[in-house]
């Protein structure tokens, strides 16, 4: 049996990946509206997990089932992934969204709540040591490194779930 046409495998991949990264706004936005952004509840975090896997599996065994029942280590690795890209890129313009109309006081609440965290876990610091601190803390708070950091985070969980996917759905061509 011949694989799939890859356009066939792409429209797979951008349906799955503008699902979940449209699940994964809802999901923010539940955090938002029902939790704390800056520090969610591991009920959300699990969810959040949950979301990602249920997708990136729908999405393999929707093209193991395109192709006959087949699927390879790179089909789903390559569909995982691309799936992960999508939604992450879809997630991220999101992000921006939130953080400069939605909460446009995000980044100096953030750097409050680090400033806090730092001095809770370090009482003995000194004033020069906590501008070091806050200085190494407020180069992650900018639009640009959430970005980056939340398209690198998700392919790489998209790699871990494709991944063992692949190894229980796998099936070779005899």
């Amino acid at each position: 049996m011949e694989n799939q046409p890859a356009a066939s495998r792409k429209s797979i991949m951008i349906n799955f990946g503008v699902l979940f990264g449209f699940a994964s706004i809802i999901t923010q936005l539940l955090i938002y509206v029902f939790g704390d952004v800056y520090e969610p509840h591991w009920g959300f975090i699990v969810l959040s997990v949950a979301v990602t896997a249920v997708f990136i599996v729908l999405g393999i065994k929707k093209v193991k089932d395109s192709q006959g029942g087949f699927l390879s280590m790179g089909d789903a690795i390559k569909t995982g992934l691309g799936i992960a890209l999508i939604s992450s890129i879809i997630y991220s313009i999101y992000l921006v969204i939130f953080q400069h109309l939605i909460e446009p006081s995000y980044f100096d609440n953030l750097a409050l709540l680090q400033e806090q965290t730092i001095i809770e876990q370090n009482p003995n610091m000194t004033d020069e040591q906590l501008e070091q601190a806050k200085g190494f803390a407020a180069m992650f708070n900018s639009s640009g490194v959430n970005v980056a950091i939340t398209i690198i985070f998700s392919l790489f969980m998209g790699l871990i779930i494709s991944f063992f996917s692949g190894l229980i759905m796998k099936k070779s061509e005899m």
